[in-house]
């Protein structure tokens, strides 16, 4: 049994070498830049930042470790489309001839879907966010947010989208190969509507306005992926179940 599954722990460790190895390359260069990078991230911050605020650190390795969080998740980002292509050459070997040919479209739908996740965090539910945690109080305190924990706050919530909007790939893909219907994602509605609001709870500041935003587009991708299933592997009936048995005989 252990030499079965050799092969595959091999391929494993090869899949995950070149991944890392882009991201590692990647990080160094985006650690060239990382300072315009930063201010990219904090401006929805600093634009809803009352007048006497500003952001700061408490700690003396702070800056250098927030420049290190933001090379490695830029890094990250820049990575996704060779990450993408060596998790579809990790499985490609079960798929037959012609699933083996989408490589190129999950490969840029992945990628589309991750920054487009990225992209609705940032436009969206981030200036609304951290417009009502920096308004909450003001009359009261000062706001001086501490830029690790904005970064780190600031990732987690961008890479909870992007993951998020991953969900009609990951349907398109597992429809493709048979291993999901319509009816398996309509019957798991209900559980899904739990999970994703448990999920926005977890990654969005602590209002439900924002909650909302992120559970709502996450709702609506959950529909979108019953449709693609519906396409790509719909349910059959009893009768269709038949007949495919009676065609193989």
């Amino acid at each position: 049994m252990f030499e079965e599954v050799k092969p595959h722990l091999v391929e494993l460790r090869k899949r995950l070498a070149y991944s890392v190895i882009t991201v590692v390359v990647m990080f160094f260069v985006m650690f060239t830049v990382w300072q315009p990078i930063l201010s990219w991230m904090t401006a929805p911050l600093t634009e809803v930042l009352p007048k006497g605020s500003t952001v700061v650190f408490t700690k003396l390795q702070e800056p250098f470790f927030t420049a290190l969080k933001v090379s490695f998740f830029t890094g990250f980002i820049a990575s996704l489309p060779v990450i993408f292509w060596q998790v579809w050459l990790f499985v490609a070997p079960g798929l037959y001839d012609n699933e083996k040919k989408m490589i190129l479209p999950f490969v840029f739908g992945a990628t589309t879907m991750f920054i487009l996740g990225g992209a609705f965090a940032y436009y969206v539910v981030v200036p609304f966010g951290f417009t009502f945690l920096v308004n909450f109080g003001s009359q009261l305190f000062t706001a001086l947010p501490s830029i690790g924990e904005y970064v780190s706050f600031f990732t987690k919530l961008m890479v909870g989208f992007g993951i998020a909007f991953e969900l009609p790939v990951i349907t398109f893909f597992l429809a493709s190969i048979g291993l999901i219907t319509d009816k398996t994602l309509k019957e798991f509605f209900r559980y899904a509507l739990v999970i994703i609001f448990l999920v926005s709870a977890l990654l969005t500041p602590p209002d439900v306005l924002t909650q909302f935003l992120m559970a709502g587009p996450m709702i609506l991708l959950y529909l979108l992926s019953i449709y693609i299933a519906k396409m790509v592997n719909p349910e059959k009936s009893t009768d269709e179940e038949d007949e495919d048995i009676e065609d193989d005989e």
